[in-house]
């Protein structure tokens, strides 16, 4: 008797579990799983980390294998809300934020089957094996040979889109034929490149010296061989069958709001792409209170620079005048260079921690340049000696004036997406889909606050580029305008197209290739400004509150520290970080 009391007693004094041990270990399982999940979908990354059988192949996107992933990530959403958020660690509680964001999406978007799309006006899964061709770095025969294996199976890749597509045709769920002429033209470009010459031959340039020379030369002929006769070949296939059959079978109609279930699926992607429970009439108005307040400005520079003649006249002004404009692609990518190491310079003033891994400034590829945007962020990968890329267009230099250099350049390098994306991809206990995630509206909204933030770093030297700036905020602005005015209220490309021309000074041939990518991308746009907006708010909150004591290098390291979030889960983060150094 008393030794069962004894036993009693020791079990009530026993020190407790903490509360969320058990639904911690719940999340952790649950994380472990899909992460699985995720690499057993990415056979490119899984290569990179060493599974030789992965590297050998591209991503199955069969009917049953889709089906399949659908239901998998149904389970996990099940799963996920099964487990209490408020009871895990606080950093889990970040996790399980994003995951649900993630999850929720994903399950919600899938009967829209966007597969059946799968390319917008300047990439999509034709592009994909040229992107993973500029970050294969082969440093054995093995990886050679299984560079040669992915490349035998291009055909299967491009062949399972294609049915995903031919699915599109027979249901209306198709692109509109007013951008795909641009698309056929990079098909046909892959195509019509010579073997030695195309970005699939160009990891075999790298092979180590420390390989006879003899068998480097062996395994050059073999990759050019697979190059010659069954890569390009299938890219020429796509592109017969994308000229004959999907352009006629494309739809006139350049809203998503026109497709089967169009409207529905539009709502869901504007909720999607802001990560806010907002609406296609709220972001509408947004756009246009945005665009009113950002002419006001650009107004006030006219009178700086005491411009005699309309805003008409200053933007023709600013498109026309040849001492706004590069002579030689190099002349433009020098500017770009040296805006980038201007903005280095400055970074440790404004930020705490800066990443390890570098930047370069590259141009964009000649196939994809007349159709892709004036700058892109490229994520490097420090692992595999992959610097970030900032691309620079250098196509049609008239169209690429240099006072909009400065906003671009601090958007696409530092402190924008390189510093952003190189810090998120060092963050040390978390798990590995936050280290990789990409949530538009933070980081596309961390993109445009740091365009502004450059007026602090100095960076606009004369009235003409910070109008470069506000011609890019307005960008942003019409966005919001366009892309609700094209996939919710039936907008022409005229009608589109007048919001930027009306009210900033990019040129003509970037309105119109922008344009194209709001009518192949629905939703995506809106994600810059509304992201933009609200950390703009919370560093004046936080001045406001903090006074003398704020200082900006740790307000933008917290910003950071999370990597990216959904916005109201940012907001509800930056909130606590501010009351917290007022304590």
């Amino acid at each position: 008797m008393i030794r069962s009391m004894l036993a009693a007693l020791a079990v009530l004094t026993l020190p407790a579990a903490p509360v969320w041990a058990d639904a911690a270990d719940d999340f952790a399982e649950l994380v472990a799983d899909f992460e699985a999940h995720e690499a057993s979908g990415d056979p490119v990354g899984q290569g990179r980390d060493g599974d030789r059988a992965a590297a050998r192949r591209w991503a199955d996107l069969s009917t049953a294998t889709v089906e399949a992933r659908n239901d998998a990530e149904l389970e996990f959403l099940d799963r996920l809300e099964a487990i209490d958020a408020e009871a895990l660690p606080e950093n889990d509680q970040v996790s399980y934020a994003v995951l649900d964001y993630v999850l929720r999406y994903r399950v919600e978007l899938a009967p829209f089957q966007l597969e059946r799309i799968p390319f917008t006006n300047d990439s999509g899964f034709y592009s994909g094996p040229s992107y993973t061709a500029a970050s294969t770095r082969l440093r054995s025969r093995a990886d050679a040979e299984d560079w040669i294996a992915r490349l035998e199976a291009v055909p299967l890749f491009l062949n399972q889109n294609q049915a995903w597509m031919q699915q599109g045709l027979a249901t209306g769920f198709v692109q509109p034929r007013n951008i795909l002429p641009g698309v056929l033209d990079q098909i046909r470009a892959i195509a019509d490149t010579a073997p030695e010459e195309s970005d699939f031959f160009a990891p075999f340039g790298n092979l180590p010296a420390s390989m006879p020379e003899a068998e480097r030369e062996v395994l050059r002929e073999q990759g050019l061989a697979v190059i010659r006769d069954t890569v390009l070949p299938a890219y020429g296939e796509l592109a017969d069958w994308f000229e004959t059959e999907y352009i006629p079978g494309s739809r006139d109609s350049l809203g998503i709001s026109e497709v089967p279930d169009g409207r529905a699926l539009y709502q869901t992607l504007v909720r999607y792409h802001t990560t806010l429970d907002t609406s296609p009439e709220e972001v509408h108005a947004r756009g246009l209170a945005e665009v009113e307040r950002i002419r006001g400005e650009m107004d006030a520079i006219l009178e700086e620079v005491g411009f005699e003649g309309s805003f008409a006249d200053f933007l023709h002004f600013l498109r026309t005048d040849p001492q706004f404009y590069a002579e030689t692609e190099e002349e433009l990518l020098m500017h770009a260079a040296w805006i980038a190491k201007r903005a280095d310079d400055q970074m440790p003033r404004f930020f705490g921690r800066l990443p390890r891994l570098p930047y370069g400034v590259r141009p964009v590829p000649a196939s994809m340049a007349p159709n892709y945007t004036t700058g892109r962020y490229w994520p490097g990968d420090a692992e595999n000696g992959v610097a970030g890329g900032y691309m620079v267009n250098t196509y049609n230099l008239s169209q690429r004036p240099l006072y909009n250099l400065p906003a671009l350049t601090v958007h696409e390098a530092v402190p924008g997406h390189h510093h952003q994306f190189a810090l998120s991809q060092e963050m040390e206990d978390v798990p590995e889909f936050r280290r990789n995630l990409y949530i538009t509206a933070f980081g596309e909204g961390w993109g445009l606050y740091t365009e502004n933030l450059a007026i602090d770093m100095g960076l606009y030297t004369t009235p003409y580029e910070n109008f470069g700036r506000l011609t890019y905020e307005m960008w942003r602005a019409c966005r919001l305008v366009v892309d609700t005015g094209i996939h919710w209220y039936g907008w022409t490309r005229e009608e589109a197209e007048a919001c930027f021309l009306e009210n900033s000074a990019l040129a003509p041939h970037n309105v119109r290739t922008e344009v194209s990518r709001y009518i192949s991308w629905p939703g995506q746009a809106l994600a810059y400004k509304t992201g933009e907006l609200l950390m703009r708010d919370l560093r004046a909150r936080a001045e406001e509150a903090l006074g003398e004591d704020f200082d900006i290098r740790a307000f933008h390291d917290a910003m950071l520290e999370l990597g990216g979030v959904p916005l109201d889960f940012l907001d509800a983060h930056m909130t606590a970080w501010i009351a917290a150094q007022g304590e």
